[in-house]
């Protein structure tokens, strides 16, 4: 009895030492998500009093006041687009019904700077749809006859829209799906007509879903710099990024950055803040949706188009358009040597990003399940910071931190060695790495800690009992347990690498290109048939996560 006894507090105190070896893992990761902050408040420290006055005049005010209006045009947008299509597949049957309800999230695998880069070549002046128009009206020139240009703030409101709307789409369509019939069939039997039951019952309902995926879309309109730019809006990111490429002026832009930041801060607070007295009083496992209203006929076809706008504008005219300009390329010179470069150097940084993204994400989720407490939730926030920031203001940061440990490394090399480093770590690639990590670890640390929430804890302590350690556990009972979650976290982690664009502008090595800035430098450039087969590249992956997400969404709350 003595020696189990023994056994028992010999094989406690190794666990709880292994323990703590996780969780100095755990800082480790969340110190390296802190890193670019510091990095940017250090730098922006540098520069003098008056280039913050010189900046707030010339640059901040203007870059400042046009991000404003974007956010505020993008926003009404995204919400009207996704709370009206969402209410549209629930509450209505009709002929292509199930087929809108997947359909309406193809957008998601457009990168917006790729919807902006197709819309400005199929309006251009000399393009397919205004030469079409000409045609059709008998004008032979665009000196007759032209439509209005999309490089201004009502095109980029619109197209971002466009691409950006089934961030609240997703949620109020859930929303609605659990809410239980009996409050919907109430409103009925008091005289409620459907306009009625949508605006005082079903949307005060879905608040907290419609204001989570405004914020998001909100967060992805800051984070974009190909589209802003590409349709002439100055917004702040890309302010940022000409402030430090054009300029060279890197504590001008880490000042910038901070203003960036400052209003992510604000506008997750104030999310959060909407929603503080928003409470779900109705479980979602025991709700049942409501029968919805048949359409037949007319009303139906009405239905089904509303539905398809959305789509044919958002995913169907660009991805086709690209996919003509692709063939036609492809007919004319093939695949060039230099694509399938950077095909390839897309496929390995994104493979080999997505394993450390998940290697590290695993690290911090696992930490806090086998160490519940409190800090341990604080450092799964820290972790996730990252993906709240832009990424021109991530990439950034890590651009200062990471080039003075280059230096220093470089300088020490001299000192000791007699020779020349050089940019070591951003020579490498390790610096993009870095800022892939950081932008994308909140994505695997959520995906995880799900995965392993639906792991009963009994679990655990059956596998102590069995003499496993905290190594041996993670093996032998939770990722076994999880290897679906990880799939889909690896599958969303890979397909944001390869359609990250602001962090690669900056970060890449030297002659060093993806299909993301190919496609970048031949818009800027105008030749926009020279990227068409990059663009598609990128949305057919893009399409992948979509499928994902589709076939999670199929598992519907039961008729009555």
């Amino acid at each position: 009895m003595a020696v189990s006894t023994e056994q028992d507090f010999h094989s406690e105190r190794t666990f709880r030492i292994r323990g703590k070896v996780w969780v100095l893992a755990s800082l480790l990761i969340a110190g390296l998500m802190l890193v670019p902050v510091i990095a940017l408040f250090w730098q922006a420290a540098r520069g003098s009093a008056g280039l913050w006055s010189h900046l707030f005049t010339n640059v901040l005010a203007y870059s400042l006041g046009q991000t404003a209006i974007m956010m505020t045009g993008v926003g009404v947008l995204v919400a009207a687009i996704g709370t009206s299509t969402a209410w549209l597949v629930t509450a209505y049957e009709f002929p292509g019904r199930r087929v809108l309800e997947w359909a309406l999230l193809l957008p998601l695998a457009v990168p917006t700077y790729i919807v902006a880069y197709a819309y400005l070549d199929l309006l251009h002046p000399l393009g397919p749809v205004q030469s079409a128009i000409r045609a059709v009206l008998g004008y032979s020139s665009p000196r007759e006859f032209r439509l209005p240009d999309i490089r201004n703030m009502a095109g980029a409101i619109g197209l971002l829209s466009l691409v950006l709307y089934p961030y609240v789409y997703l949620p109020a369509r859930a929303m609605f799906m659990t809410q239980a019939a009996n409050l919907i069939e109430v409103s009925r039997t008091l005289g409620t007509t459907r306009r009625q039951l949508f605006w005082r019952v079903a949307l005060p309902m879905s608040r907290p879903a419609v204001a989570v995926g405004v914020s998001l879309a909100l967060m992805e309109t800051l984070n974009d710099i190909g589209a802003s730019e590409f349709l002439g809006v100055r917004s702040l990111t890309v302010s940022i990024y000409t402030t430090w490429v054009t300029r060279s002026d890197l504590p001008g832009a880490a000042q910038i950055s901070l203003a960036l930041l400052l209003l992510v801060i604000a506008l997750v607070s104030l999310e959060r803040w909407a929603r503080r007295h928003q409470r779900y009083s109705v479980s979602a496992q025991r709700s049942r949706s409501f029968t919805p209203w048949k359409l037949s006929g007319k009303a139906g076809l009405v239905a089904l188009g509303l539905g398809m706008v959305p789509i044919l504008l958002g995913f169907v005219a660009p991805a086709l358009h690209l996919s003509i300009e692709a063939w036609r390329r492809f007919q004319f010179a093939g695949l060039s040597d230099q694509l399938l470069i950077e095909a390839r150097n897309t496929f390995v940084l994104s493979a080999a990003a997505t394993v450390v993204v998940l290697i590290c994400g695993l690290i911090v989720a696992y930490t806090a399940r086998i160490v519940p407490r409190r800090g341990m939730q604080v450092l799964q926030r820290v972790s996730s910071l990252g993906y709240a920031m832009p990424g021109t203001v991530l990439a950034l940061g890590i651009l200062i931190a990471v080039g003075s440990l280059d230096r220093f490394i470089d300088r020490s090399a001299q000192d000791w060695f007699g020779f020349s480093t050089g940019l070591l770590l951003i020579g490498s690639g390790l610096a993009l790495g870095y800022a892939y990590l950081a932008r994308f670890l909140a994505i695997s640390v959520g995906s995880v800690d799900a995965g392993l929430s639906r792991i009963p804890r009994s679990y655990d302590d059956t596998a102590r009992t069995l003499g496993y350690g905290v190594t041996g556990m993670l093996w032998r009972v939770h990722l076994p347990l999880s290897r679906a979650t990880l799939a889909a976290a690896g599958l969303l982690v890979f397909v944001d690498c390869m359609k990250e664009l602001s962090a690669t502008l900056l970060l890449r090595p030297l002659n060093f290109e993806t299909l993301a800035t190919h496609l970048y430098g031949e818009a800027a450039r105008g030749t926009y048939e020279e990227a068409a087969i990059a663009a598609l590249a990128i949305v057919m992956v893009g399409i992948l996560p979509v499928i994902l997400l589709a076939r999670v969404g199929r598992v519907e709350p039961n008729r009555p």
